[in-house]
């Protein structure tokens, strides 16, 4: 299992310090990232986290999916590679 999280529907008004400091109940946070709109500098709605271990990130999408954060409920699970979807779905020929 792989330690690197996608954390999704987090809210605009969410920091990194506050999820830094929520996954860190988890475990040790390597890298935390909430990625912004290139034209607007918005949040784009989601983040990703990176934990120490496997266990460190099996453990925080068992306490933290499903909370609620600025009013909104965050989805966390395993990050898949940038394409991977799009791959999978893909025919092989």
């Amino acid at each position: 299992m792989d330690s690197k999280l996608y954390v999704g529907n987090v809210a605009s008004s969410t920091t990194e310090d506050e999820l830094r400091t929520l996954f860190a109940k988890a475990g040790t946070v390597e890298r935390l990232a909430i990625p912004t709109d290139r034209s607007t500098n918005q949040p784009r709605g989601f983040a990703l986290v990176e934990m120490a271990t496997a266990d460190e990130a099996q453990r925080a999408i068992t306490m933290w999916d499903g909370h609620t954060i600025g009013a909104q409920q965050i989805n966390v699970k395993i990050s898949q590679p940038k394409g991977a979807l799009s791959q999978a779905s893909t025919p092989q020929l």
